[in-house]
């Protein structure tokens, strides 16, 4: 195991898995926070197969989310990390969503290699770093990317939908929070359009994926925090959010997006002074969400269902 930099480790990913669970001591909260791509182990077979550095491939981590939100496990809610980072697989898009210009052999059946995210490079194993970079110099074995899926990806998702159901099972709902961050700069929706100010950017898939009460009250919390807050735009919400928001089974999902220039310097990848109160803060909007009555917030299903 070697550091490199803040933080970042050069070693195999802990646990075989590498997905961490910071579990409460007694589970008094329906909330479950997820932290996709705050990752920042890097294997070293990995390393060797891409082309470039460590700096680079930085550039599409969540630097430190989990940091901010590692409150949860003291206010009663689990925690679920992944520990490797987004550019060696994103658990946050579909589990066969593949580029097939990236791979020598047929993907298997079922893989979605048409998606927006495939399209820019940004599939269940990315072809791009987040500066637009290519990451390898040669195609990659389909071998590998089903090794990546079943070993990693697979995993994450078994934990996250157990401590979902957990949830539910304790609480009669689930609340989950799928934590990200953001550069400081967003474009707008089109190329004509200004770049967006925002230091927090909430994401409910356009109304589909939690109860309006909760996203208001998200909205309400960050807001009397002193930020800007944006809903769905530019960031509606990736896979997880589509995948187990849905109120009529009593799992609601926000996505929360946080501006990187609050907590950490953007081109060293330190914290600056502004961590500790943005994570006192995200504290505060945890406990918001805790002091939340969640009863009414248990839907009949559908009848279809």
């Amino acid at each position: 195991m070697r550091p490199a930099g803040d933080g970042i480790l050069i070693a195999d990913l802990p646990g075989g898995d590498g997905v961490d669970l910071a579990l409460p001591s007694v589970l008094l909260s329906p909330l479950v926070v997820s932290s996709p791509h705050s990752g920042r182990t890097f294997p070293p077979s990995f390393l060797s197969q891409v082309r470039l550095g460590i700096a680079a491939l930085r550039r599409s981590e969540d630097a430190f989310v989990d940091e901010l939100f590692g409150c949860a496990p003291g206010l009663g809610a689990p925690l679920i990390s992944a520990c490797f980072p987004r550019v060696f697989v994103d658990v946050n898009r579909e589990p066969l969503e593949l580029d097939p210009r990236m791979f020598d052999g047929r993907l298997p059946p079922g893989a979605n290699t048409r998606s927006l995210r495939v399209a820019g490079g940004l599939g269940t194993l990315a072809r791009l770093a987040g500066d637009g970079q290519e990451l390898y110099g040669e195609r990659l074995p389909v071998s590998e990317a089903l090794r990546r899926i079943e070993g990693f990806y697979l995993p994450y998702h078994s934990k996250l939908a157990a401590l979902i159901a957990s949830a539910r099972a304790a609480f009669g709902v689930c609340i989950l929070i799928d934590a990200h961050s953001m550069p400081s700069t967003m474009m707008g929706t089109s190329a004509r359009e200004e770049p967006m100010r925002a230091d927090v950017v909430i994401g409910d898939r356009f109304g589909s994926s939690c109860d309006p009460r909760l996203i208001e009250a998200i909205e309400t919390s960050l807001r009397s925090a002193g930020y800007i807050v944006q809903r769905n735009k530019p960031y509606a919400g990736g896979y997880i959010t589509e995948h187990y928001g849905n109120p009529y089974s009593r799992v609601h999902c926000v996505q929360i997006e946080i501006n990187r220039a609050l907590y950490m310097n953007e081109a060293t990848f330190e914290r600056h002074a502004g961590f500790a109160a943005v994570q006192a803060n995200i504290e505060r909007l945890c406990s918001d969400i805790n002091k939340m009555s969640f009863g009414s917030f248990i839907l009949p299903r559908r009848a279809a269902e």
